[in-house]
């Protein structure tokens, strides 16, 4: 005979949470090969994901000469392009995301000043 242990709602609901925090930002970096701006991009992006976003993000770097299909079906006019799809509202930003606290504000991480 088995016994059944209570399910600890609270813990399941806190791990729920842990487990959404983990992907709940999603990001794509359209870049064009490895020119020095794309270059740019992804280390800015990824520095900038590693000290806000802490192993809560994803984010997918997405060469436009290798999958020029994808750039076409999200529109993309200019590299490097980012694009914040998770969480909503949608945001693109364009360049080499030098500017740390423009991008911050376009992701909704910083309020403007």
């Amino acid at each position: 005979m088995s016994i059944n242990k209570p399910i600890d709602s609270t813990q399941a609901f806190e791990n729920a949470l842990l487990n959404q925090k983990k992907s709940s930002w999603l990001l794509q970096l359209y870049v064009a090969g490895t020119t020095p701006n794309s270059q740019r991009a992804i280390a800015n992006i990824k520095k900038i994901c590693e000290e806000h976003l802490q192993g809560c993000y994803t984010l997918e770097v997405i060469d436009i000469y290798q999958q020029p299909q994808l750039a076409e079906g999200e529109q993309i006019i200019a590299v490097p392009t980012l694009i914040k799809k998770l969480p909503l509202p949608l945001r693109r930003i364009i360049g080499d995301l030098s500017d740390t606290e423009r991008v911050l504000v376009g992701l909704n991480l910083r309020k403007r000043v």
